[in-house]
């Protein structure tokens, strides 16, 4: 399988996140189209920058799709943006100047309502060095060729994200909780479909640049590969390629997949899918032109 160009493939989501999933979508389109019918519930528990929910709410790739995340200046975003304040955070972000001292001053303020901390958190992922907004992370310091903080603010294309978001809101539920209790409570439902892709640590190497990426960095993954296991519906799970990962995935009876990406310093690196048939595999080896046009910059 060749590496996915993420150029050529839709950007909807506000974030710059930290192991986004941009390179996946193809993966994603051809995995539910290999299902038998349409979901009628798209899942994704660790939603984070959202990219995937975003690509199936809007090319219709399910009836309806649930978003969950733990993290509640994550939340706080989707919340401002699938609620009533969409139009008052892309208003926000476009009168914003960014300059250092008004960066800093803005998240000196502690946030008092929904909206204000969805924007200053949009203001950290778009001004911290690499979009990391765990502790420890600070701002950028020279960005792509010498912007600093500005090489990541692009105030029209957030606007145009936000805006695209909140018009296809009624596709789309939000709810901050936690994700493994999600999947459990749903799982039983024969005509949903999860995508699960926790940013946490596990094995040798799976996931462990999680614990400087996230506010959340501990999880239980053999809970999670137990829950898993107990879906109904369908699911796709990916991880870091490791061994003690491909161990858990194959003692339940997963199949798994070793597909290419590259990661944001443009070196080739390989990503685990692990699902529950192999149907999804063939779907993903048939010759076809998948990519739809980009558009905007990060």
């Amino acid at each position: 399988m060749k590496i996915v160009n993420v150029a050529s493939v839709p950007k909807r989501s506000p974030f710059r996140y930290p192991g986004g999933k941009t390179w996946l979508v193809p993966y994603i389109r051809a995995w539910l189209r290999s299902l038998p019918s349409l979901p009628r519930q798209f899942v994704e528990p660790f939603a984070g920058g959202g990219i995937v929910s975003m690509t199936v709410g809007f090319e219709s790739l399910a009836t309806h799709v649930l978003m969950v995340e733990l993290d509640e200046d994550i939340a706080a975003v989707w919340e401002s943006i699938l609620g009533k304040d969409a139009k008052w955070l892309a208003d926000r972000i476009m009168k914003f100047d960014v300059t250092v001292e008004n960066v800093r001053a803005e998240l000196d303020i502690p946030a008092k309502s929904t909206r204000q901390r969805a924007f200053n958190t949009i203001l950290r992922n778009r001004t911290y060095h690499g979009g990391i907004m765990a502790h420890g992370s600070g701002l950028i310091k020279h960005g792509e060729s010498g912007k600093g903080l500005k090489s990541r603010w692009y105030p029209e294309t957030l606007y145009k994200r936000i805006m695209e978001i909140s018009d296809f809101s009624s596709r789309f539920t939000f709810a901050c909780t936690d994700g493994i209790e999600f999947i459990h409570m749903n799982a039983r439902s024969v005509d949903t479909a999860f995508f699960i892709d926790p940013p946490y640590t596990a094995g040798g190497k799976g996931k462990r640049a999680g614990r400087r990426l996230y506010k959340h960095s501990e999880l239980d993954h053999v809970a999670l590969f137990d829950v898993a296991k107990s879906i109904k519906g369908d699911f796709l799970m990916t991880y870091d390629n490791d061994a003690e990962v491909l161990e858990m995935a194959k003692s339940r009876g997963f199949d798994t997949e070793v597909v290419p990406m590259k990661n944001t310093h443009h070196a080739k690196m390989f990503e685990l899918l692990i699902g529950k048939n192999r149907d999804w595999v063939r779907e993903f080896r048939k010759p076809r032109e998948d990519y739809l046009p980009g558009f905007g910059p990060e």
